[in-house]
């Protein structure tokens, strides 16, 4: 049977090079990855000549630091005719009084950027949205700043306290707040106290999309391979904020074949994105059902409608019962306590490279998983004669 050619994205290129610099037994490390040694080296050398812009993806092509002068060069000139455009069309307004700026840059956004016409208009980009948005009130300003001490308490006492006792902390330190305030922020937060709950609920599944029903039925045990895949989203903290890792597993082997760590809660940044990663690692056979929660990144329309067109059987949990969704809340819990419970809080940067190792070289690797039988991911499946010698 012909071997699958694997196809890399650059974010992984990327990650596998910063890692390798870390490492000195780099024929050790191509192993760990699933990669030939000589591909890791092409990486390491195409990096140190064009940096950020060595893997751009079909189609796009590498350039060198002399090339990205260049591109440099281009750019200031560009940004120097749409000055003089901005100045062609705005001369009119500038010794109008301020509003009629603000709808002068209002009208043309989508001609020219915001920053730019600031700078030629000689206003500041915030006076500008404080403009367009309005002032946030007072209320809203309390409100957003009690919730971020109330994130930070939550954090200081390791996830341990719940309502009551961030209360307490916080008549402590002289803010006049409800336990009942509290306990609804902490709950808009996302924040559960660690001893009173084995699982943490940060699902939003508070919208009007449609909901399928349970169909996986809490049946974890499958015989193939692309024939369960089940789906979450968790949180981790680093000291410069929240990361969200979605992450999608195949029910047969437990191996991890689509995640992704992002910034935001975004549809396209959380499911779509894990899914895209997914079907690139594994075909999408007949009759594959795709489980998850309720929550708003699954039951968004743009999400349906994309494995819709695959042909996917949809299947969501209970609302509320983590346990419909058992193997994916484990590899969380996993997660966190071999690897972030009990450290200290790192950069985003540090925790991707951190995630990515622990993904793609320990846990779909290395780790010995008891519903395998205490076997890794590739002793399974190489004993099962499926995927292998497929990265």
């Amino acid at each position: 049977m012909k071997q699958e050619r694997k196809i890399y994205d650059p974010a992984f290129k990327i990650k596998a090079v910063e890692l390798s610099n870390e490492r000195s037994n780099l024929s050790e490390l191509a192993r760990e990855l699933g990669i030939k040694v000589s591909l890791l080296y092409k990486w390491r050398k195409d990096y140190q000549e064009y940096g950020d812009g060595s893997f751009p993806g079909k189609g796009n092509l590498k350039l060198t630091p002399e090339q990205e002068r260049i591109h440099e060069l281009e750019k200031k000139l560009k940004d120097a005719e749409m000055e003089r455009d901005i100045l062609k069309k705005g001369n009119q307004h500038f010794l109008q009084e301020r509003s009629m700026k603000y709808r002068f840059i209002k009208n043309h956004e989508s001609l020219f950027t915001i920053e730019k016409m600031c700078l030629i208009l000689k206003i500041s980009p915030s006076g500008y949205y404080k403009w367009k948005n309005r002032s946030v009130s007072e209320r809203l300003l309390k409100k957003n700043m009690l919730k971020e001490k109330i994130k930070a308490l939550y954090f200081e006492f390791k996830q341990r306290y719940g309502s009551p006792r961030i209360t307490s902390e916080l008549h402590a330190l002289g803010y006049r707040i409800s336990r009942f305030t509290v306990a609804k922020y902490m709950r808009q937060l996302g924040l559960r106290s660690k001893v009173s709950k084995k699982f943490k609920v940060t699902t939003n599944s508070k919208h009007n999309y449609l909901i399928a029903d349970n169909v996986l039925n809490r049946n974890f045990m499958v015989t193939k391979p692309s024939e369960v895949w089940v789906s979450d989203i968790t949180y981790i903290q680093t000291k410069e904020g929240f990361l969200y890792l979605t992450t999608v597993i195949d029910l047969y082997d437990r191996k991890l074949i689509g995640w992704s760590l992002s910034n935001t809660m975004s549809t396209d940044d959380t499911s779509l994105a894990a899914w895209r990663m997914a079907i690139k690692n594994r075909a999408v056979k007949k009759g594959l059902l795709f489980h998850s929660d309720q929550g708003v990144q699954y039951a968004t329309k743009k999400f349906a409608n994309t494995i819709k067109s695959y042909g996917v059987i949809r299947s969501m949990s209970r609302k509320g019962n983590c346990w419909d969704n058992a193997v994916a809340e484990s590899f969380f819990k996993s997660l966190k306590t071999e690897l972030i419970y009990g450290n200290k809080l790192i950069s985003k940067e540090e925790m991707k490279l951190e995630i990515f190792e622990y993904i793609e070289i320990w846990y779909n690797r290395k780790r010995r998983h008891r519903a395998l039988n205490y076997k890794t991911i590739e002793e399974f499946n190489n004993q099962n004669c499926i995927y292998k010698n497929v990265a």
